[in-house]
């Protein structure tokens, strides 16, 4: 199977997904070879261009059957997020990234799935999430939705994270990144106008994106 390109002008004018996804490509530029773990129906991946291969991670049945369905990787595996490591071994791709996905697990669980991309991961790991603790509930019994943990700013830097700040401010938002205010055209424009304060104000954004050049740390 090889995958579909979308393109993103399909997202919601001043959504958040739109609005992320030039970021995203920053980071996947030199990354042929990439691994998303918890892929999930719709991974901002279908619309970036710059990976020739991506492999998609999905233990939910059903967003694994969707996200085949709509091409959006390359290849795909049913398998939870903590058995890649063994499932793959280490330095096979290029790049991990989890989008939304490390805040579902323990703190404990958290830090071991980092631990694992590390080591996956020959170049880059990235990681999407919210910015700290997000409480938040599943739609259905066993989607793997509620939160379980919280990540900030201060806690993947001194992990060797890079972060930015990115989905607006987090005053604005409440779970599932929804908009508190209505009505809610105005609000996804104020809280567009607010990305490039918090860009390089994480501590004042909904969600944070976080990198580490693994090459950088390897012996």
């Amino acid at each position: 199977m090889s995958r579909v390109i979308h393109n993103f002008k399909e997202l919601q004018f001043f959504s958040s997904p739109r609005n992320n996804i030039k970021e995203f490509q920053k980071l996947f530029k030199d990354n042929k070879k990439v691994l998303d773990i918890g892929c999930g129906k719709n991974s901002p991946l279908m619309f970036i261009t710059s990976p020739t291969f991506c492999v998609g991670i999905e233990k939910y049945k059903p967003d694994l059957e969707a996200a085949k369905q709509s091409q959006t990787h390359d290849e795909f595996h049913e398998l939870d997020a903590l058995s890649c490591k063994e499932y793959f071994g280490e330095n096979k791709f290029d790049a991990c990234v989890t989008f939304d996905v490390i805040e579902h697990l323990t703190k404990e669980d958290g830090l071991k799935l980092l631990s694992d991309m590390e080591k996956m991961a020959s170049k880059r790991v990235v990681i999407f999430t919210p910015n700290g603790f997000l409480p938040q509930q599943g739609f259905e019994k066993g989607d793997f939705q509620e939160h379980l943990s919280g990540w900030d700013i201060d806690e993947m830097r001194a992990l060797g994270y890079n972060v930015i700040g990115l989905n607006g401010l987090k005053s604005l938002r409440t779970e599932h990144y929804r908009l508190k205010y209505k009505p809610q055209a105005l609000w996804a424009i104020i809280s567009y106008l607010t990305q490039w304060y918090c860009k390089t104000h994480p501590h004042q954004a909904a969600a944070i994106l976080c990198w580490k050049d693994i090459k950088e740390h390897k012996p």
